[in-house]
């Protein structure tokens, strides 16, 4: 495919995540630069941040608006358009991406709904919580997919602790206890995080409240944490939330969730005024209707290129795409590694479908699973390395961690803005709250 003089083949990239922002810059940087294609990335929010980062964004410990990136400054910077919008349908015989209205908090019309066409397009949406049609989830759950949600959880957070300190303390059982479902790694990082939230909330004057009237409860389905990962990894895990004081449920199903805690097959109620669903995830539903094959959970199915199976122009990454693991028979997880490895294939992918060359197979590697408990620990394992797979805790396991981050960071900003956003951070993190107040 090669621009003419009219107009420039336009690649469509739909959702901010970690992957499709790190593919639309890139592309912005080369062909976009280069005046080759027009680079359009489309989402539904105005900013982004790093999804991981969401369970201290929902405890508090983190204030998104430090660490959050207009998409518009980025597009501005790195040569390719951004549009708000939501995606809703697709127009494969036209090649047009089917947008919804957007509207204003108060339900007023901003932007009218509308369509894009697209020579390339790319689907990046991510994934959202699957409450697997279980009872109450949908009205007395909060989810942590996005920002705003996570900003939700913190201010009930607040506004919580806040009641119960001006009452002079916990009045009631359960007035403060928050049951997170779902053992995997967002239930096991935002049950560390709430733990040292609540010893900050009493540093900073709310005394009232003891960080022990607070009981976090972590539900999980299956008879350990983190089901799918390292027995070694879901142990010390486990030993470190317990030393916190995290109420673990393990084996216990959940079948409803009330008002007033969170129901399970076992008959037990567990009594929590704020409830939290992290058990799974699902692709968008609207995925199912714009003629594409899909899996049991909305993921779109993709070709060792990334190409969906039904359309060569049109490509999935991250976690609404399904794409086989050889040799371990299933698919590759939906990690943040994942998105990234995907979006730094589909850079040259794209490149070579413009130049007609013949496009390379994606192969997934596993670096090893981390999960951040808070300011505690960090452990994990790291893959690939001579000696196979290797257990890390500690700092090292906290130093790779972060490691993660600052790749998306230079994927997105390159060396010499990472470093000058890293001595920021260290000053302006001495000058500001340990905790988000307001």
């Amino acid at each position: 495919m090669k621009a003419s003089n009219a107009a420039l083949p336009r690649i469509v990239i739909v959702g901010g995540g970690a992957g499709g922002l790190e593919l639309a810059t890139s592309l912005g940087r080369t062909l976009g630069k280069k005046k080759q294609a027009e680079i359009m990335l489309i989402d539904c929010a105005r900013t982004h941040i790093w999804k991981p980062l969401l369970h201290e964004v929902a405890a508090g410990t983190l204030d998104v608006n430090d660490d959050e990136l207009d998409y518009l400054a980025q597009a501005h910077a790195n040569h390719f358009r951004f549009n708000l919008g939501r995606m809703v349908g697709l127009n494969r015989e036209t090649k047009r991406v089917q947008l919804a209205a957007m509207t204003d908090s108060l339900g007023r019309e901003i932007i009218p709904a509308r369509s894009h066409h697209y020579e390339l397009l790319v689907i990046a949406v991510g994934s959202v919580c699957n409450d697997f049609g279980i009872p109450g989830v949908a009205e007395h759950c909060l989810f942590l997919d996005s920002t705003d949600q996570a900003e939700q959880f913190q201010t009930r957070l607040l506004e919580a602790y806040t009641r119960a300190h001006v009452q002079g303390g916990v009045k009631q059982p359960g007035q403060l206890d928050v049951a997170i479902v779902g053992g995997g790694a967002t239930g096991i990082e935002l049950s560390a995080q709430l733990h040292q939230a609540t010893r900050l909330l009493s540093a900073y004057g709310l005394d009232k409240v003891e960080p022990s009237d607070i009981r976090i409860h972590l539900i999980e389905a299956s008879p350990r944490l983190l089901p799918g990962l390292p027995d070694r990894l879901a142990a010390a895990t486990e030993q470190q939330l317990r030393k916190l004081g995290v109420d673990l449920r393990l084996g216990e199903q959940v079948v409803e969730v009330t008002a007033e805690g969170v129901k399970t097959a076992s008959g037990h109620l567990i009594p929590a005024a704020i409830k939290v669903w992290a058990a799974g995830i699902k692709a968008p539903d609207f995925l199912k209707t714009i003629g594409l094959e899909t899996n049991r959970i909305n993921q779109i199915v993709v070709k060792p290129t990334l190409q969906s199976t039904v359309d060569d122009t049109i490509f999935a990454l991250g976690d609404c795409c399904a794409c086989a693991w050889p040799g371990k028979d299933r698919n590759v997880p939906p990690r943040a590694q994942s998105a990234h490895q995907q979006a730094s294939l589909l850079v040259k992918n794209v490149t070579r479908k413009f130049q007609g060359e013949p496009l390379l197979d994606y192969h997934y590697t596993d670096y090893g699973s981390l999960v951040a408990l808070g300011k505690f620990s960090t452990v994990g394992n790291l893959m690939g390395n001579l000696l196979g797979s290797v257990m890390v805790e500690g700092m090292m396991a906290r130093l790779v961690y972060l490691s993660l981050y600052k790749m998306h960071q230079l994927a997105l900003f390159g060396p010499f803005r990472v470093m000058m956003l890293m001595i920021a951070n260290f000053f302006s993190s001495r000058l500001r709250p340990k905790i988000k107040l307001h």
